[in-house]
């Protein structure tokens, strides 16, 4: 089964930048539609942004737009967030998610995902 695996989490002062890879061991992820949510303290999941296995990519959320992009990077099997100008409300635990239906990404259902990785923490703070 697909396990996914975040990396690039850490401690960024505000204005900061981040970039998280989302791999997946022994696995390609070409097939696959390829989300990244988050979840900060006391809120919901919330989807960020999404890249399908075409290459074309979703923004769930306004305020991270022209600040946040996803990419795949298909040589190192893995799906970028590039994330820049960082706000402390950008702070949470950011997952990846892989989702084998097609269109997975234009329809932003979170039951659509299926397999995770554990999360990675992001902090964004003086």
């Amino acid at each position: 089964q697909l396990k996914l695996v975040e990396s690039g989490g850490g401690l960024v002062q505000p204005g900061g930048s981040l970039r998280l890879s989302c791999s997946a061991p022994g696995f390609t992820l070409d097939g696959y539609d390829i989300a990244w949510f988050r979840q900060a303290p006391g809120k919901e999941r919330e989807g960020v942004l999404c890249i399908s296995r075409r290459g074309s990519g979703i923004n769930y959320v306004n305020s991270v737009k022209g600040r946040f992009t996803v990419s795949r990077d298909n040589a190192k099997n893995t799906v970028d967030l590039q994330m820049n100008s960082l706000k402390p409300e950008d702070t949470a635990v950011y997952y990846c998610a892989a989702s084998r239906y097609d269109r997975s990404c234009f329809r932003g259902v979170q039951a659509d995902f299926s397999s995770w990785g554990q999360g990675t923490q992001v902090t964004v703070s003086s």
